[in-house]
């Protein structure tokens, strides 16, 4: 049985200053999905993703990396016809990195519905699903409602982050009328706050909504109170995987059974270590530095 099952894309990631002119570069492994079960793992819980990877060298460093990691990787399928997806980021000084998807036909795109074990699912505490996968194409659209539809008939939660990703959708009303859809189904929605209009329909009170605002901090409904939390101040190194890190620990608390502000104040804290890496997932804290208090300045 797994606390948490996801399911996504994992590729690799070349980050670089300006491409034209830089001479050196950083590789690792990533993806919304896989920062997420890293981040939940190394708290102490019990994880399952689902994916594709190449027959790769990519691919197997992403195998390895998530069982070097306590995630369970059972369900990951190798696919000797396609590679490993790529992500290349490009530092910018004062903006946020500009990013290159080489994912068209990759092996993480050939997620299908057949991939999608429904008896382990039913046995998990918690489905989560992002808006990325269903971006991927029909297959990996109709594994995710699949998943959804697993998870809902045996009665497990499912938590959803939108994360809308204007690049991977063919148009904005095809994102909003699948994102909308899933975030109906959802029983905790993560949504950014430029993300709002998007799945305005699935903001209920019968749901749980948590707003993040990035610098600004984020805040949740629950039994008809709002709590905030604010962002913590710490040295930025790379924004990226912040979002992913407080989703975790908001769904780390929440399974811990924590109060609505201390889900912030732990994912608020997630997303802060984040940050102070180079790495979308290699500065994560253990339950044990949790426990201890992370220094984040």
């Amino acid at each position: 049985m797994s606390d948490v099952y996801t399911m996504g894309e994992a590729l690799g990631v070349v980050s670089s200053g300006r491409v034209r002119h830089d001479s050196e570069a950083r590789l690792d492994v990533g993806g919304p999905e896989f920062t997420l079960a890293i981040a939940l793992a190394r708290l102490g819980h019990r994880v399952s993703f689902l994916g594709k990877v190449g027959a790769d060298e990519l691919g197997a460093r992403i195998t390895t990396v998530l069982r070097g990691e306590g995630v369970d990787v059972s369900d990951i399928r190798e696919d000797g016809t396609a590679p490993t997806g790529l992500l290349l980021k490009e530092s910018r000084v004062g903006h946020d990195p500009r990013l290159t998807d080489y994912r068209i036909r990759s092996a993480g795109s050939r997620l299908s519905p057949g991939n999608v074990p429904i008896d382990r699912i039913a046995a998990s505490r918690l489905l989560h699903v992002t808006g990325v996968t269903p971006a991927l194409g029909l297959d990996p659209r109709d594994a995710v409602e699949t998943a959804v539809g697993a998870a809902m008939t045996a009665g497990v939660p499912v938590s959803m982050a939108v994360d809308y990703r204007p690049a991977l959708w063919p148009s904005l009303s095809e994102a909003e009328e699948v994102l909308g859809a899933l975030a109906r189904r959802s029983s905790v929605l993560f949504v950014r706050q430029d993300e709002l209009d998007l799945v305005k329909p699935a903001l209920t009170a019968d749901r749980e909504v948590v707003v993040t605002r990035g610098a600004k901090g984020a805040s949740v409904r629950s039994g008809g109170v709002r709590y905030d939390a604010p962002a913590l101040s710490v040295p930025v190194v790379d924004t990226m995987g912040a979002g992913e890190a407080f989703v975790a620990g908001y769904l780390s608390a929440l399974l811990d059974e924590l109060t609505p502000q201390e889900r912030l104040a732990r994912g608020t804290m997630l997303g802060a270590a984040a940050v102070t890496s180079a790495s979308d997932w290699q500065g994560l804290p253990t339950r044990a530095e949790l426990g201890s208090g992370i220094r984040t300045s």
